[in-house]
């Protein structure tokens, strides 16, 4: 069994109180583990300092998300306001190091100039390429690589990468953009501190 995620964007009134505007469910994000260690710090493989993690539920939440995040069952409760999500840096740096598990995939652009296409798993066949490539029978992780190293397989440059947010939950792509798009546009009409995501996991 896996992990799934749930929660909801609520929006705060003139009155001060909390209503969910958007169930998080209707965004049919799947199992999105690397996003969520990215932003929230659960399900990752890699030590990283996720964007918002771990906070509990807000203590004003609304009666319906107190009422499906409160099972035994459920863990990870966090949450994030629109003005610290339109806030993110998204390209900053979520380690002090190469990913141990993650290599940036290079390819050449229009210009024919390698450019960052995307950033993958660190399967076999690239370990036994970077084994070939650096010599010596152990396993090669992206850490161990010699500075400005790099693997060619099948026409690909792979190269270590630090991992961003960015990568995994772009703010103007993908699936996470439509939640980040939902709270945008809720922020208009209520204002950046009124709007917020809760999630929780189980």
């Amino acid at each position: 069994m896996g992990t799934d995620i749930d929660g909801a964007i609520e929006s705060r009134s003139a009155d001060g109180y909390w209503k969910v505007e958007v169930d998080l469910l209707d965004f049919r994000l799947g199992r999105d583990y690397n996003a969520w260690d990215c932003l929230f710090g659960v399900c990752g493989v890699e030590e990283l300092r996720p964007l918002f993690s771990h906070r509990g539920l807000p203590s004003d939440v609304s009666d319906p998300v107190w009422e499906n995040s409160a099972e035994d069952y459920q863990h990870g409760h966090t949450y994030a306001t629109w003005a610290e999500v339109a806030a993110v840096d998204w390209d900053a740096p979520l380690a002090d190091g190469p990913a141990f598990y993650f290599v940036g995939e290079w390819r050449p652009g229009e210009d024919g100039e390698l450019v960052l296409y995307d950033t993958v798993w660190n399967r076999g066949d690239l370990v036994d390429a970077a084994g070939d490539t650096f010599g010596g029978d152990m396993v090669l992780a992206p850490p161990a690589w010699p500075p400005g190293g790099e693997v060619c397989l099948e026409g690909v440059v792979y190269r270590p990468v630090v991992l961003t947010a960015r990568m995994f939950a772009p703010p103007d792509e993908g699936r996470w953009a439509r939640v980040w798009t939902a709270m945008r546009d809720l922020a208009a009409e209520h204002g950046d501190d009124s709007v917020r995501l809760v999630v929780w996991f189980g």
